[in-house]
């Protein structure tokens, strides 16, 4: 609990901020490791929103830690392929992640909600003695000196040894750092909408992952357990708000498929591409979207800010049992590149892909990569890559 006043003493604890499954994986990560962490959530309770939905082998290998895994498979849908495709003609480039066995355990993706994994994870830290967490509790602010954390929040002031800052895009921890979260916005907004309706069923081939090319547009079709997932765009000339509402996103699901659409959920949100000056201030640091967002193309923003949390508990729960904090500068060095060079610039790339409208160039990406596919070799080193697991050896080298 937290004392204001004069009576402040340092609390050898840490406070994570944020409790989406970045904050959560720190969390528990650090409380099992005999480190005592206190965990504010802005919101009143956990987040069920539309958010991320594919998990890449890497993190369900580094999931299975928690015991979570398993329970993860059976609230989602393995998917064993991915597929870019011209549409209607149903022409596709399709990638086996079965290429990827002696890689990872999972040869995979899995499609599943992360609130569900958040669900898991907030359970498993509610029976941890180590751990207290906090909903309707939000940051102010974040002080420091070089002895302690102070964060201010509308219940009062704590202190903690070390603070993370896993509070997404919006990050006040990151803001109070003063940090710069350069890159640039995208002028599309992206309309994303569930339903029932069973895209298999109509369109021969068809994956679990799809990014699709349309005459005058691009759409990406998930699946998940009993629904789709579909990602939409405006029109030209129509504003966002006109692209959310169902008359729209009807009118463009039946450009898809005609037939009658079931509209489960609906959001609207925009793309950014960021990367923070520097993940770490002194005895403040940064994970997941509070250090670098992304387009959602290929999966990989939730992803990302996993490693991010198991790369940064494994280090700062050496410190807090006396291990020297120069050992925290490593956590910048390995993960910020990965940021920058394998989950911006691939999602940036995917995005670019997918928006483009030539049909010249949209045959030979499509060429491209129907080669590439065809060629066990270069598959398996296209889908280490876009399945994360290069970026984390490449990371795991660094000194």
């Amino acid at each position: 609990m937290g004392r204001s006043g004069q009576d402040f003493r340092r609390e050898d604890r840490v406070i994570v901020v944020g409790a989406g499954p970045v904050g959560l994986v720190l969390a528990l990560r650090l409380a099992r490791a005999g480190v005592r962490v206190l965990v504010l959530e802005a919101e009143t309770q956990p987040v069920e929103e539309l958010r991320a939905s594919t998990f890449h082998p890497p993190t369900l290998d580094m999931l299975e830690e928690f015991g979570v895994t398993a329970k993860l498979i059976e609230q989602g849908l393995i998917t064993p392929t991915w597929q870019v495709r011209m549409h209607p003609s149903g022409e596709r480039a399709e990638f086996d992640l079965a290429l990827l066995q002696g890689h990872t355990t999972h040869p995979y993706r899995l499609q599943c909600e992360q609130w569900k994994l958040s669900r898991l994870l907030l359970s498993l830290l509610q029976e941890q003695p180590q751990a207290e967490i906090r909903f309707g509790d939000p940051v102010l602010a974040v002080e420091q000196d070089g002895h302690a954390v102070t964060v201010r929040t509308n219940d009062g002031t704590l202190k903690a040894s070390y603070a993370v800052g896993a509070d997404g895009a919006r990050s006040v921890v990151r803001k109070s750092l003063g940090l710069g979260f350069e890159g640039e916005t995208f002028p599309e907004t992206m309309m994303l909408a569930t339903t029932d309706f069973d895209f298999a069923a109509h369109l021969p081939g068809l994956s679990g992952v799809n990014y699709c090319w349309a005459p005058g547009g691009t759409f990406s079709l998930l699946r998940l357990p009993g629904e789709w997932r579909v990602s939409l765009y405006p029109d030209e000339g129509e504003s966002d708000e006109e692209a959310l509402e169902d008359a729209s996103l009807q009118r463009k699901l039946r450009q898809i498929v005609p037939g009658e659409y079931n509209l489960i959920r609906k959001r609207a949100y925009r793309i950014h591409q960021r990367v923070v000056d520097r993940y770490r201030v002194g005895r403040v640091l940064l994970a997941g979207d509070a250090a670098h967002i992304n387009s959602p193309a290929g999966g990989m923003g939730m992803n990302g800010g996993i490693h991010d949390a198991f790369n940064l508990s494994e280090k700062l729960a050496q410190v807090m049992h006396g291990a020297d904090a120069a050992l925290l500068e490593r956590y910048e060095r390995q993960r910020r590149p990965v940021a920058l060079e394998q989950i911006i610039a691939q999602a940036g790339g995917n995005r670019a892909r997918m928006q483009e409208r030539d049909m010249g160039k949209r045959l030979a990406s499509l060429r491209q990569l129907q080669a590439i596919a065809a060629d066990p070799a270069r598959a398996l080193q296209h889908l280490l890559r876009t399945s994360m697991i290069e970026g984390l050896r490449h990371a795991e080298s660094v000194e």
